[in-house]
């Protein structure tokens, strides 16, 4: 009896699996034949057409002007423009950076590397240089490596500065 019965649980379970997997493919196939799905067809030469006279006529499509300049002027919005946002690696980790329209740099984030961890007196601006000290884990092993975070006409850049601190 014992036996019977756990063939019969056994049973049940891959039929219900089976029914699952079949209705998964269904709903699959039904969703591809709409065309809903990511993974779609490769468009022939008369859907692309169809697709970009479609776009073309979307309010949403970018008036683009015809002549000299390709991109068209800017509203003045009344705000500063926002900060350039950017990730600076370096040997003991990484930051996050923002270069701001008056020059001046602002550490968002910063985050150690392996083996490092970044010590407490963080100069995270808004200034012309924000200032981090990355320390080895091993702290008697290797020296600190003190950086300088600038931003330059590149984007944001960090340099290992002399370490002053005497511990």
């Amino acid at each position: 009896m014992r036996k019977w019965r756990s063939a019969v649980v056994t049973a049940a379970w891959v039929a219900v699996g089976t029914a699952a997997g079949a209705l998964g493919a269904w709903q699959l196939a039904g969703a591809d034949s709409r065309g809903d799905v990511a993974h779609s067809r490769p468009l022939d030469e008369a859907a692309v057409r169809r697709a970009l006279a479609k776009a073309s006529e979307s309010p949403a499509a970018p008036v683009r002007p015809r002549g000299g300049d390709s991109t068209p002027p800017r509203k003045p919005t009344g705000k500063p423009p926002a900060p350039e946002r950017s990730t600076v690696r370096f040997t003991g980790g990484a930051a996050t950076v923002e270069c701001r329209a008056d020059g001046t740099v602002f550490l968002v984030s910063w985050s150690p590397a392996d083996g490092f961890h970044i010590d407490d007196d963080v100069e995270r601006g808004p200034a012309a240089v924000a200032r981090l000290e990355a320390e080895p884990g091993d702290d008697d092993e290797r020296d600190d490596l003190p950086y300088e975070i600038r931003c330059a006409s590149e984007g944001p850049r960090a340099k290992v500065t002399a370490d002053t601190d005497e511990d």
